[in-house]
């Protein structure tokens, strides 16, 4: 049984932070959230470059046909980075299309994502709060009784506390050819367990940011990370890193083969990770001493960030409940969760 990346995914790993330190540093990210769309054209066609847009899309249709696990390596670095833009949004479009479209649909949509042509999101009735909606190129929308996907849609921003992954509200018609509701759940556990992916790489950036602080900040004329109590915090931090990234893989290689705990696979993961990065940035900001939430401090970029990510897709109580409900009578795996 293999427990570790191949080395083909090494490989993959490794490029992926190559390019996103070269093309996506701290200060690029900085730049992107002043504009209110935190979306940068050049670097999304240098990211579809690199092919990531299409790595789970099957070969018929322009794509690479990979697994969620080579999509979980590249999300965790994606995660690390702080990378703004539409990347999981258009996954998850991409995923219900797949899943649920007529093959006209997969026709037209799937090889222009795969080519980073066209950006995609998911809005929930009543299509408030969703995620970089002012740059897609199309929508699915998703009522309890319809899913439809469409390019007619108007978009108006709205407040987030995640400002590298703006929310919006949008105005469109459920009209048209409709795709399979069965679709939907299989593409949101999808995303989730990809997004539980991508809260790893965040939570292990806070963590290298925390530990070098505690290296170089002196009180009482040492410094900081000698101090019992602060190195305490910093391996709760990495503990809950590492568990994190146990459950995400697992819950990507459980949705990638289609097991049959798969949704428990991927609640057990959301649940834990949700909690997880919440925890270790209040441990970040609590070793920088309140200074991790200062502008200047990168820190609180992925606390907003851990936030928005600890309600999407469901939080943990949400999982919980969702696991109770596969205990219990097994309701969870016929039911349709819709926490967008």
């Amino acid at each position: 049984m293999q427990f570790g990346l191949s080395e083909t995914q090494e490989t993959l790993k490794k490029s992926a932070r190559e390019f996103l330190n070269a093309e996506c540093p701290i200060a690029a990210v900085r730049k992107l959230i002043e504009d209110e769309t935190a979306f940068d054209a050049g670097l999304w066609s240098k990211i579809a470059a690199q092919g990531w847009t299409g790595l789970l899309i099957p070969e018929d249709y322009g794509g690479y046909g990979m697994g969620m696990v080579e999509m979980a390596v590249v999300l965790e670095e994606m995660g690390y980075a702080l990378l703004p833009g539409p990347f999981l949004s258009t996954m998850l479009a991409a995923a219900v299309i797949e899943r649920g479209g007529t093959e006209a649909q997969k026709r037209k949509y799937l090889p222009e994502i795969a080519n980073g042509h066209w950006k995609g999101t998911v809005a929930v009735a009543p299509f408030r709060f969703v995620p970089d909606a002012g740059v897609a190129d199309f929508v699915v929308l998703a009522t309890e009784s319809a899913l439809v996907v469409t390019d007619q849609f108007r978009a108006r921003h709205t407040p987030a506390l995640d400002i590298t992954r703006p929310l919006y509200e949008i105005e469109a018609e459920v009209g048209g050819e409709r795709m399979s509701y069965e679709a939907l759940q299989p593409a949101l556990d999808l995303a989730t367990a990809g997004l539980t992916a991508e809260m790893t790489g965040g939570m292990l950036r806070l963590l290298e940011i925390t530990v070098a602080y505690a290296k170089t900040r002196k009180q009482f004329g040492r410094p900081i990370g000698q101090f019992q109590a602060v190195q305490h915090l910093c391996a709760d931090m990495l503990l809950m890193t590492e568990s994190s990234r146990s459950a995400a893989y697992y819950a990507c290689y459980a949705v990638n083969e289609k097991l049959p705990e798969a949704p428990e696979a991927v609640s057990i993961a959301k649940s834990y990770a949700s909690e997880a990065y919440r925890e270790v940035g209040n441990r970040a900001i609590q070793v920088h001493g309140g200074m991790g939430f200062l502008w200047e401090n990168d820190c609180h970029l992925y606390y907003r960030r851990a936030k928005a990510s600890e309600i999407a897709f469901g939080d943990a109580a949400f999982h919980r409940e969702r696991l109770a409900k596969i205990v219990v009578d097994g309701r969870a795996r016929r039911s349709s969760a819709l926490p967008c």
